[in-house]
């Protein structure tokens, strides 16, 4: 088999056989070398065989980060089936929908989230730890047998899919095939790739974004993929981010801006020595300057801006470590340089490619890029054109040089502390509010979450609604992050002819 045609199961097994005692993954005091990966991956495969599931079959997981969804995930793959991580914050009128959609063959959760499965799914549930009712994924990974089935899907057939939101307010499966996955690092040699991209079986990674984001499994996937090290957290926790940088070493690190900030302005920071860090990667938004100033001051390494988004399995363009500078340049206000591989254009409405410096949406083409949506062939054709072009929905110019500059989000996206978040799924929310006539959600500036999410009512006529009313409403119906910090009241909204909420006028009154 070519080199640049390997799967994820064939990197799993050529590092279990080459260097199968060094640490593939360390999660809270456990490590797992690349032998006992192997095996597991094996036995969990000849499970889900035994159990009848067919390939192409989806395997859902509903937890906080942890070792055993990637051994769950590896297994997953070596039985040709799909794994589909589900977030955990969201509200279980979301679980549920993210449930029924994927139809899961068989779901792994913490016991913590037992009581957000309603309904229960009508598949098989094992427990990552007891606390519940029903059999613990360790024991029933245990008794299976050891030997490789060998039953791996192609390297252009679907081994993640991860929920994204839609502007109609429903998340979509998106389907990342072994190619999408691998593809940018596997085509050709490592030279070809920019310094900060490289990735060596001696890294450490540090994979503390949760795992239902392309931030999450794909960092820690890249780190397998290269017979490196990854440390998983739990859950994002300054301390612990600290102390596990130090313990294991960490050379890569993946964070938001928003969560560099909170580990920069920890005390212990200033006093730890980081000399073995060697590029911290950032994304979901561009990084202030007093932050990246404070930060090169704390950490002493490269770091490089990542944009991608989870149709693209992640980074496809970057910000490199020698376009950053403390003094601040005009290039930092970009994302950076499609990645090799990658070409991206800047098209008007019709289609046509614009010339540098004239804003339209970012186009994408990609080996990184989709299969599609699952089930949703219309929202697909939307979405790639035939010649493999991806419509992003980000308004963006870009220089003579290559350099991308983003505009706007034409699709009204809020970013807000790393998480996307659509207006029309917190508009519908609100709107059942029976104090709530109208309503428009915008994201307004924050210095700690980069955007926080406002909602602007117009109350039922003879209403006085309560602000802090209309925020524990939509928690109840969305995931706490995607509620209004903040709501405002108007007398009416600004529309446009057809009736279309002029979002842009009321985040110019914010700004």
């Amino acid at each position: 088999m070519a080199a640049e045609r390997r799967t994820i199961g064939d990197y799993l097994r050529g590092h279990a056989q080459d260097r199968g005692d060094a640490v593939a993954l360390a999660f809270e005091g456990e490590s797992i070398d690349y032998a006992t990966l192997d095996r597991r991956a094996s036995r969990i495969a000849n499970g889900l065989i035994a159990m009848g599931l067919t390939p192409g079959s989806r395997v859902a997981y509903l937890g906080k980060n942890r070792a055993a969804y990637f051994e769950l995930w590896m297994g997953a793959i070596r039985a040709g089936m799909v794994m589909t991580p589900v977030n955990w914050r969201l509200a279980p009128p979301e679980i549920a929908y993210v449930l029924a959609d994927c139809r899961p063959a068989l779901l792994v959760a913490d016991p913590d989230f037992a009581d957000r499965l309603d309904p229960a799914p009508s598949c098989p549930v094992l427990l990552t730890e007891a606390g519940g009712a029903g059999d613990l994924f360790a024991a029933w990974r245990d008794a299976q047998a050891d030997a490789d089935p060998r039953r791996d899907s192609g390297y252009g057939d679907p081994a993640l899919m991860l929920y994204t939101s839609g502007t109609t307010g429903q998340p979509k499966g998106a389907m990342l095939t072994h190619r999408s996955l691998l593809g940018l690092r596997d085509g050709g040699g490592q030279d070809d790739l920019p310094a900060w991209f490289r990735w060596s079986p001696h890294d450490v990674a540090l994979v503390a974004m949760p795992i239902f984001h392309i931030s999450g499994s794909g960092w820690g996937l890249w780190a397998l993929q290269h017979g490196a090290k990854a440390v998983v957290v739990r859950e994002f926790d300054p301390h612990q981010v600290l102390d596990l940088l130090v313990e294991h070493r960490i050379t890569k690190l993946m964070i938001v801006p928003t969560a560099l900030r909170i580990v920069c302005d920890h005390p212990r920071a200033a006093q730890t020595d980081f000399s073995f860090l060697e590029t911290i990667c950032y994304g979901g938004s561009m990084i202030p300057l007093d932050l990246l100033r404070q930060a090169i001051g704390i950490f002493g390494c490269g770091f490089a801006q990542m944009y991608g988004m989870t149709e693209t399995a992640g980074t496809v363009a970057g910000l490199a470590p020698e376009d950053h500078d403390v003094r601040g340049n005009e290039r930092m206000a970009s994302i950076g340089r499609a990645l090799p591989g990658v070409e991206i254009r800047i098209l008007d409405p019709q289609g046509h490619v614009l010339p540098p410096g004239e804003v339209g949406e970012v186009a994408i083409r990609s080996p990184s890029n989709m299969a599609g949506y699952h089930g949703r062939p219309e929202a697909t054709a939307q979405a790639m054109d035939a010649d493999g072009w991806l419509r992003t929905g980000d308004a963006a110019r870009m220089d003579a040089d290559g350099y991308v500059y983003l505009a706007d989000r034409i699709k009204d996206m809020i970013i807000t502390g790393g998480e996307n978040v659509y207006p029309a799924e917190v508009e519908q929310a609100i709107l059942g509010h029976p104090d709530v006539a109208d309503v428009a959600v915008i994201g307004v500036p924050d210095p700690k979450w980069g955007e926080a999410v406002k909602a602007i009512v117009v109350p039922v006529e003879g209403a006085t609604p309560d602000p802090a009313a209309i925020i524990a409403w939509a928690r109840e119906r969305i995931a706490a992050y995607k509620a209004p910090k903040s709501v405002d009241f108007a007398p009416a909204l600004p529309r446009n002819p057809s009736g279309k909420v002029l979002r842009r006028l009321l985040r110019d009154q914010y700004r």
